[in-house]
């Protein structure tokens, strides 16, 4: 009875309930579940959205007014929501907030949406929205209050429409792909407190008018084209509190009216090209905590009123031309955090603030900073624990590492590299626990490594190489187990490799090159898993490689220098182990406790030691004889030698035999064969195995000086290839081809000397050195190559290549160290088209044996389906090229990274910086219009596609116009 009842209720009052209800109520739920439908929902986030409902207030991501029921907000960010958005939404007519940012929404922006009269927020930020946005958008703006389409893909220019939406208080467009030029019409949008226009493609000069944004809190135009001057006018804008133009391409002085921004807290102008003397008013800007004016070319001191800032947190002035010293109004600003003026031309001693004011963060590097480096103790107990980060790196500091290091005890980074430090390294850099980073590199350091280094637990680079440092690597070191780089080349460390260095399991790079130490290398080495760079060149270790698939790999240069290191990385084999002889007793089951087993013990032991010195005469023996026999085969060899040389005559067989050549009747005998000359060699054949004569070592072999009989002095190639070749007659028909080329920037091959195990290529000999000593070793100012030396070299090589083209002879092999430089500065290019020599061009043979210099192989040599070409010349010229501009080498290893300067310049073109790239030493001298056209050109030549490169002969030409660039079009500029 009682639910009779309350039924009869319900159907008294449903007529009055269905009077009273909304008659839009149901337009809301409509509108979302058609919005619903174009959508994809993969974590089912909407999945409360129900048709069936009367009211949409409960669905996930819905608010709704709680008087009307209508809904008024509608968040659905990071719902992982795909599809377009709908017209569904346009239902919505008391919506106020939109926002449905971080999901993947496609499509173009629909108009209707701002036609919502109550719509005042609408954030569409980080989908794949793409295409225009519509001007009409923004002229039925309505009452919105804030935009943001931000890190969508919305391209071409902003709506000039947008200066209709007076209403609005924040604009955010941007890492977007909009271009053209900055809309003026954003000025009269007097009601903007924040703009945001970042990381697009907008370029022209920034117009005047920006004062009338009276409002302005915030202006980010950051990472854009942006060219010309600051807005004079920008001081207007009183109540700006963040200022971000970095990354642009703006040029001139600082506006003073900027000294009227008093309120401003965040000025980055990184990145441009603004230029001046940095003013003294900078200080009138009181509330300042951020202020970023790197990568400009300010000039002049560092204003003393920038002590008045006493609220600054952040201070980056690096990569300006500032000179001076650093001003001592500094210690006032109490604030300071962090502080970076490197990559200047400040001069004067280290200030003592920098420790005064217990700062977190300090760069000097790269200035002309003198005097020691000094931390004030103060009481015993007084620390430092602010430090993170100290880098004085690149300066001209004297004297002794401070020995209380250890009082910056948190300290993660350390870098006092390229100075003139002296002294040993301090037992307190045990103290640093927290070090990640230590470069002690290219000082004047003497002692030894402290065995106190053990207790730098977290330290995962060390970097000591280019000092005087000796003694033993303790074993301690093996500690440090979270160490990923560890150099110490160009020391005078000694002894063994500890064996300890396999506990450092996250190991990476390793280089002990260039020091004294002896011994074997440990076996158990071949146990670091993330082992990618170990060099040990120029020891004197010895014996066996460890063994595994990375040592199975290791490149020859690594591991040169060291003689009497063996294996088949080194081309070298071991010395077989021949077991210890065994000496059995015949009588050795009697048994010992027998009463005469004393004196028969006494007779066996007396039978052994004769056996063994019978062995120990019979060795000798043999040994005599064998000196016998190698002087008398010696004396044979010169004596053959001597005939040879004597009995030396011109044949006329032919053309192609038309050289003096020595007799090949005697099987025993070597062939001498020379081109032309006075084949007879002065100093005899010995001269070519005297280590003295060694003139550099390369991927075919070792080269030695000699002289001719006629006082010609020549260069010995001795071949390490020899069970490649396929025979004499194969050899010396290549060989002949070879010694046909000519040309002035060609080193000319003058002839051969064949035997089966041994081959010898004679060249002439060229005295000025290799291109990559001049580039990278050679520090006298007489050997620097200036600009048109280096241009002159570049089309030298360009021409040599174009020669042995038109000859079908490809190089392979093209690399710095292969280019020579004789007398007058031209360059003569070696090693060309030994790669024939081989029967087959098997590419691994190539990669390992000729390509040995990593960053000059094509990547066609990686893919078996590409034909390798000319082109692949023309890639390695194209990487010559950018050497001899930059002067830094094709690959380096930085300090946490892997730098391939293809990549480094193609980046630094990308990003409008390509000036950067030039070599540093030749700044100041006038480099014309050539320098960067010619990096162009070694870009254009590293393509990875090969028939995106040009020819040798197109090279040529365009090198000749760039030099001559009155008569060409500026193509490459």
């Amino acid at each position: 009875m009682r639910k009779l009842a309350v039924l009869c209720a319900f159907i008294l009052v449903l007529p009055h309930f269905v009077l009273s209800r909304d008659p839009n109520l149901n337009d809301d739920v409509l509108g979302l579940i058609v919005f619903k439908a174009d959508l994809h929902d993969p974590s089912s986030k909407l999945v409360s959205w129900n048709e069936d409902d009367n009211s949409a207030c409960n669905w996930e991501g819905v608010k709704c007014n709680p008087r009307t029921n209508r809904v008024t907000e509608l968040a659905l960010d990071g719902f992982s929501l795909s599809g377009r958005i709908g017209r569904g939404l346009l239902q919505l007519g008391s919506l106020r907030r939109l926002s449905l940012s971080k999901n993947n929404f496609t499509g173009s922006l629909n108009p209707g949406l701002a036609r919502l009269k109550s719509l005042s927020v609408i954030d569409l930020s980080e989908n794949g929205l793409s295409g225009a946005i519509p001007n009409e958008f923004f002229q039925q703006c309505g009452s919105l209050r804030a935009i943001s389409l931000a890190k969508n893909s919305f391209s071409g220019e902003i709506p000039p429409s947008l200066g209709s939406c007076t209403t609005l208080a924040a604009l955010n467009l941007s890492s977007n792909k909009l271009s053209g030029s900055f809309s003026g019409g954003l000025w009269s949008l007097n009601g903007l407190r924040s703009l945001d226009l970042s990381d697009n493609l907008l370029e022209g000069e920034i117009p005047k008018g920006i004062e009338r944004l009276y409002n302005l809190r915030t202006l980010t135009l950051q990472k854009n084209k942006f060219s010309g001057s600051l807005p004079e006018d920008i001081g207007g804008c009183l109540l700006l509190k963040s200022v971000d133009l970095s990354e642009n391409s703006l040029s001139g002085n600082l506006p003073d009216s900027m000294k009227r921004l008093t309120m401003c807290s965040s000025v980055n102008l990184r990145s441009n090209s603004l230029d001046g003397k940095l003013p003294a008013w900078i200080g009138e800007m009181t509330s300042l905590q951020f202020l970023d004016l790197s990568s400009n070319r300010f000039s002049g001191e560092i204003p003393e009123s920038i002590g008045n800032l006493i609220a600054l947190k952040e201070l980056i002035f690096s990569r300006n031309n500032l000179r001076g010293n650093f001003p001592a109004s500094m210690v006032e600003c109490k604030a300071l955090v962090s502080t970076d003026f490197s990559r200047n031309s400040l001069t004067g001693n280290l200030p003592s603030w920098i420790f005064e004011l217990g700062l977190e963060s300090i760069s000097v590097s790269g200035n002309r900073l003198t005097g020691s480096i000094e931390i004030p103790a103060g009481s015993e107990d007084r620390v430092y624990p602010n430090f993170r980060f100290l880098d004085f790196s690149v300066n001209l500091f004297s004297g002794e590492i401070p020995s209380n290091i250890g009082l910056l005890s948190n300290l993660q980074f350390l870098n006092l590299s390229t100075n003139s430090l002296t002294g040993e390294i301090p037992t307190s850099i045990g103290e640093l626990k927290a070090m990640d980073v230590l470069d002690l590199s290219d000082n004047r350091l003497n002692g030894s490594i402290p065995s106190e280094i053990e207790r730098a637990a977290a330290l995962k680079k060390l970097s000591i190489d280019k000092n005087s440092l000796a003694g033993v690597i303790p074993t301690q070191i093996g500690k440090c187990s979270s160490l990923t780089l560890l150099t110490l080349s160009h020391n005078n460390f000694m002894g063994p490799i500890p064996t300890s260095i396999a506990n450092l399991t996250n190991l990476e790079i390793l280089n002990f090159s260039f020091n004294n130490f002896t011994g074997t290398i440990p076996k158990n080495l071949s146990n670091l898993p993330h082992l990618v760079s170990f060099n040990i060149s120029y020891n004197h270790l010895q014996g066996e490689l460890p063994a595994g698939p990375f040592f199975n790999t290791i490149p020859p240069s690594s591991l040169s220098g060291n003689p009497s290191l063996c294996g088949s990385a080194v081309n070298r084999s071991c010395p077989a182990v021949l077991p210890k002889p065994i000496v059995l007793n015949p009588n050795s089951s009697s048994d010992s406790s027998d009463p005469g087993s004393f004196n028969s013990n006494l007779h066996h032991k007396k039978i052994i030691l004769s056996i063994s010195a019978l062995i120990a005469i019979g060795a000798a023996v043999m040994i005599a004889l064998g000196v016998v026999l190698v002087t008398l085969l010696n004396l044979r060899v010169r004596s053959v030698t001597s005939r040879s040389a004597v009995a030396i005559t011109l044949s006329g067989a032919g053309d192609d035999d038309n050289y003096s050549r020595s007799p090949a009747t005697d099987s025993n005998s070597g062939k001498l064969v020379l081109f032309s000359g006075d084949p007879e060699l002065s100093t005899g054949t010995h001269a070519l195995l005297n280590k003295d004569c060694e003139l550099g070592r390369g991927g075919f072999g070792a080269v030695y000086r000699t002289v001719l009989g006629d006082g010609r002095p020549v260069a010995i190639k001795k071949l390490t290839v020899s069970s490649l070749v396929k025979s004499q007659e194969y050899f010396e028909r290549e060989v002949k081809k070879l010694g046909k080329i000519s040309y002035q920037n060609l080193i000319s091959l003058e002839g051969y000397y064949w035997t089966p195990s041994l081959q010898l290529l004679i060249y002439e000999f060229v005295s000025g050195g290799s291109l990559y000593k001049h580039l990278h070793e050679n520090t006298a100012s007489s050997s620097f190559l200036l600009w048109q030396d280096r241009f002159n070299i570049i089309l030298g090589i360009a021409k040599s290549l174009d020669h042995l083209h038109k000859m079908n002879v490809i190089h392979y092999n093209l690399k710095s160290s292969n280019v020579l430089i004789d007398g007058s500065g031209e360059p003569k290019v070696g090693d060309f088209g030994l790669a024939k020599l081989l029967p087959t061009l098997d590419r691994y043979v190539l990669s390992s044996k000729i390509q040995s210099a990593l960053g000059y192989m094509a990547p066609e040599f990686a893919c078996t389906t590409v034909k390798i070409t000319e082109k692949c010349d023309v890639y390695g010229f194209g990487v010559l090229v950018l050497e001899i501009v930059t002067g830094r080498r094709p690959v380096e290893y930085m300090e946490d990274d892997v730098v391939v300067l293809c990549d480094m310049v193609r980046g630094a073109l990308e990003e409008g910086r390509v000036e950067e790239c030039i070599d540093p030493r030749l700044r100041g001298e006038f480099l014309g219009e050539e320098a960067v056209p010619v990096m162009k050109l070694g870009l254009i030549c590293t393509s990875q596609v090969p028939s995106n490169r040009p020819d040798m002969a197109e090279v040529v030409n365009i090198l000749e116009l760039i030099r001559c660039p009155a008569e060409s079009p500026d193509s490459l500029g």
